[in-house]
């Protein structure tokens, strides 16, 4: 590993906002907190805190408002959907951004939108996919789950077949651009082109992959171009409850939102209503402007470092983490890449002869490491990566007290450095060399 370049890129750390924070211990010590549970939520850049702060006194409620605070706090609002439509490079003139609180309710609003009492219409999911783009679909669509390989990574061939098998009633392939479990990074725009070639749309879930990779939404191949994106702030050094949905204006243009009520509607009698246009129709009540602002802070920091380099820089994080884990005696690693094979700083692991939340427990309180253990809201997944039968299912079903199985994850932001492995590598091979005295 080259030194200087490991030297030179932990400047990321003074981006963010508590990443040199002394916590305590049960001992009564304290240490420098370290953070590998990133995929769930990242801290906030000082960027998006100083521009916050700097916002407040200017916040106003927004649209319709005449007072000039409220003026500037809309026409922020507003121009944070080309922002955010640049950043992905989405089409400006077929596309809109829809302001959510994250990519769990914009799946779900996406799921109302599109539904349209067809039964016979079949969305195409994953096996790999969070139960936020699972759940939303079932109830109103027939569900279809495309297969993943022994390795857990999507299956192309069998998309493919599934496409052909339902004979253009497929209306959706929704999946996630990168797994929150394994970090296996999903060809999208490959999936995009199948997915047209049967007269279905896609949805990708980028709650995981667009704060680590860049995201190109409109290719120069049509066939390529990705019809419907989601993510989150609160994954990408913005938590401040704020998501995006977007997708093709004319999505939105019929029908009635699922949510609806103040600042979705242009004209009402008790008789009739004439609804806003899109976006505004979807955006129910006051909005999270504060959210917005954050958003857009965090853009423009992740794009003036460049998606390309923190990618580039993660993935060293990944590679050397995961060099290290291989020689720990006794450590069942869950995810599998080639050299040069796309992926995000996601590695799932167990270790031989104790439980995967008592591993959390004893970094956590040993070390001040924070990490995420069991299923990740991805339970067939997990079950298929840890070969848990059917019948074994039943069980839990029957025994909802029981300890889950599950696994370990870290995940990495682009704040995290080698050091913090290296730590994490020592307690990490105590706990493997003697687990029964932790037990």
């Amino acid at each position: 590993m080259n030194l200087s370049f490991k030297l030179a890129k932990s400047s990321y750390r003074h981006l963010v906002v508590g990443a040199d924070t002394k916590i305590p211990l049960p001992n009564g010590r304290y240490t420098t907190a370290i953070n590998f549970d990133n995929a769930a939520s990242t801290p906030p850049f000082v960027s998006v805190m100083e521009e916050i702060n700097q916002f407040a006194s200017m916040y106003s409620s927004i649209h319709r408002g005449t007072g000039y605070k409220s003026q500037v706090s809309s026409k922020l609002f507003e121009d944070a959907r080309s922002v955010v439509l640049k950043f992905v490079n989405a089409d400006p003139f077929r596309d809109t951004v829809v302001f959510v609180k994250n990519t769990t309710e914009a799946i779900n609003k996406l799921s109302y939108r599109l539904w349209d009492g067809n039964k016979k219409s079949v969305i195409l999911s994953t096996w790999m996919e969070h139960h936020s783009n699972d759940l939303p679909w079932r109830g109103k669509f027939q569900v279809d789950y495309v297969q993943t390989d022994s390795s857990g990574k999507l299956s192309l061939e069998d998309l493919e077949n599934r496409l052909a098998k339902h004979k253009g009633n497929v209306k959706l392939v929704t999946v996630t651009g990168a797994s929150n479990v394994t970090g296996y990074v999903n060809p999208i725009h490959k999936i995009a082109e199948l997915a047209h070639r049967y007269k279905a749309k896609i949805l990708v879930d980028g709650a995981q992959l667009v704060p680590h990779n860049s995201v190109n939404m409109n290719p120069n191949n049509p066939l390529q171009r990705i019809d419907y994106l989601t993510f989150s702030a609160h994954k990408m050094y913005a938590p401040f409850g704020i998501g995006v949905l977007i997708g093709p204006q004319e999505t939105f243009q019929k029908g009635v939102s699922e949510l609806v009520g103040g600042g979705t509607a242009e004209t009402v009698t008790h008789d009739w209503i004439v609804w806003e246009k899109p976006p505004h129709n979807e955006e129910a009540g006051s909005p999270n402007v504060m959210g917005v602002v954050a958003l857009v802070t965090a853009i423009r920091t992740l794009s003036s470092l460049g998606m390309k380099t923190i990618d580039h820089y993660e993935n060293q994080l990944t590679n050397y983490a995961n060099s290290k884990l291989k020689l720990i005696p006794g450590i069942t690693l869950y995810s599998h890449t080639a050299p040069g094979e796309p992926r995000i700083g996601v590695i799932p692991f167990n270790i031989k002869g104790i439980e995967h939340e008592k591993v959390a427990t004893i970094l956590s309180d040993q070390a001040g490491i924070a990490v995420r253990t069991g299923c990740f809201c991805t339970q067939p997944y997990i079950q298929r990566l840890l070969s848990i039968s059917p019948k074994q299912m039943e069980f839990y079903r029957k025994r909802r007290d029981a300890p889950r199985p599950g696994v370990v994850r870290l995940s990495f932001g682009l704040y995290n450095d080698f050091s913090e492995i290296d730590v994490l590598i020592r307690f990490l091979e105590r706990i493997a060399k003697h687990p029964t005295s932790y037990i």
